[in-house]
């Protein structure tokens, strides 16, 4: 299993970026694909989550309105869009899922919000 991150950067409050990640390794759209991101000094923290058909997807309260998980089963991919960026925004995101009861993570990619 292998979850490959891109897509952050540096971002002015306001603003909007699109984090990627593609998957390899297993069947892909059988699982239900997770974004977290882990703040320095704080525990990581799930961020959305969507099913394996795209039929459903969660967000946690403090994006909800902001911040949108996609999925393209034909490239593996999954995507989360985020606007209204704000400075509490700023993390490291990681791709996750879940397999036969382990976690598999990405290497993530850095999202900093500051003007």
């Amino acid at each position: 299993v292998q979850l490959v991150e891109s897509g952050g950067g540096l971002v002015q409050p306001g603003g909007s970026l699109r984090l990627s990640c593609v998957a390899s390794g297993f069947t892909f759209s059988r699982y239900y694909m997770r974004w977290y991101r882990q703040a320095p000094g704080k525990e990581r923290e799930l961020v959305a989550g969507i099913t394996g058909d795209g039929g459903r997807t969660d967000s946690a309260a403090s994006v909800k309105g902001r911040f949108t998980i996609s999925r393209d089963n034909a490239k593996n991919m999954v995507y989360l869009q985020m606007k209204n960026l704000k400075p509490e925004d700023t993390a490291v995101y990681y791709c996750n899922v879940g397999i036969w009861g382990k976690d598999y993570w990405g290497q993530g990619t850095q999202v900093t919000v500051s003007s």
